[in-house]
């Protein structure tokens, strides 16, 4: 029962540290652990080792872009149960077509409001555990 407790890992990778900051403070105000990366490859690497929850890609970054770390993790079936979510400022025609090709559960457009933000969260993360029940069962 203390496992249904546990509070949703989730990772910000934002080369804006402005933008990182303020997403970083607003989930610790909802209560959840927060780790973040300010580039790709830190970004990737974070996922490696402590396999969050959930991660909020920003998809526009120097080095592995968004869309890499996104495509990488959604090619190892340890990661099926990760939510991803892009982060972006590159239009929502060009987000609603990219996003899907790369295994992003959902995506937020910048500017966006910090409502809508916890909004998708909760959705991409109610989904996860949903799936993750479904394939534990199937397991068992």
């Amino acid at each position: 029962m203390a496992e249904d407790k546990k509070l949703p890992l989730i990772l910000v990778v934002d080369d804006n540290d402005e933008i990182r900051s303020m997403v970083v403070d607003h989930l610790e105000s909802l209560q959840c652990d927060v780790l973040e990366a300010n580039n790709g490859e830190d970004g990737l690497a974070a996922i490696l080792a402590n396999k969050p929850d959930l991660v909020l890609l920003d998809v526009m970054m120097p080095g592995l872009n968004g869309w890499e770390v996104a495509k990488y993790v959604r090619e190892r079936p340890e990661f099926d149960t990760m939510g991803v979510i892009m982060v972006t400022a590159i239009g929502e025609a060009v987000n609603d077509m990219t996003s899907p090709l790369y295994g992003a559960d959902d995506h937020i457009d910048k500017p966006f409001q910090l409502s809508e933000l916890s909004f998708k969260i909760r959705k991409t993360l109610a989904k996860k555990r949903k799936e993750k029940l479904a394939e534990e069962e199937a397991d068992a």
